[in-house]
């Protein structure tokens, strides 16, 4: 815990265009990022001796449909040198392009289409950002807060037609909502009839 503290003193001072903020959570560093400056600080923590973090692990993002920057892209950086762990943060508005980073590490590639697929969001300088894991013609993005749980259509393949059809949602029952909770403890909620107890 000790070298994340130095490390995260380390990359405030070293690079203050770029870093917004450190914070230490459950072993790891979370450091937050300027869009404007994400691109060099990432090469910066791939070449930089006392960084060293050369694996790309995973790129995502979290929704926050609340907020002007509605979205947090978050990267996960491992030096295999140092065995840490780094997470970058990057807040950014729906119209906002993110650089993208696959000349730093091409593995970016496909995490980036991932994000584009399930997001929205659009990565500037991709080489080939097409959908990657919903089909060609689908309508919206799964991972988004305001993404309805059913979704818009429904694929089957149709025996008369001899092909695919998409077809608008038919629920065949009422949707419903569980609430999961454990028999053994109890309802918190007064049910129909728990009137007569009293």
């Amino acid at each position: 815990m000790a070298d994340l503290v130095e490390l995260a003193a380390y990359l405030t001072r070293t690079r203050p265009d770029a870093v917004l903020g450190t914070e230490l959570a459950f072993g790891e560093m979370n450091v937050t990022v300027g869009l404007d400056q994400l691109v060099s600080f990432i090469e910066f923590l791939t070449v930089d001796p006392l960084c060293k973090f050369s694996s790309l692990v995973d790129i995502t993002a979290v929704d926050h449909p609340e907020r002007v920057e509605r979205f947090d892209m978050i990267y996960h950086f491992l030096s295999m040198y140092t065995n840490s762990r780094i997470r970058l943060k990057v807040a950014i508005g729906e119209e906002d392009m993110v650089p993208s980073i696959h000349l730093v590490h091409p593995s970016a590639n496909w995490f980036e289409r991932e994000v584009f697929d399930m997001f929205g969001i659009l990565f500037s300088g991709h080489p080939d950002l097409r959908r990657i894991l919903t089909d060609y013609g689908f309508r919206g993005y799964p991972l988004r807060k305001d993404f309805p749980t059913t979704g818009y259509t429904e694929v089957r393949y149709d025996e008369a037609q001899k092909r695919v059809v998409y077809e608008p949602v038919n629920l065949v029952q009422e949707y419903r909502q569980f609430d999961f909770m454990s028999p053994w403890e109890g309802a918190k909620y007064i049910l129909p009839g728990d009137e007569k107890k009293a």
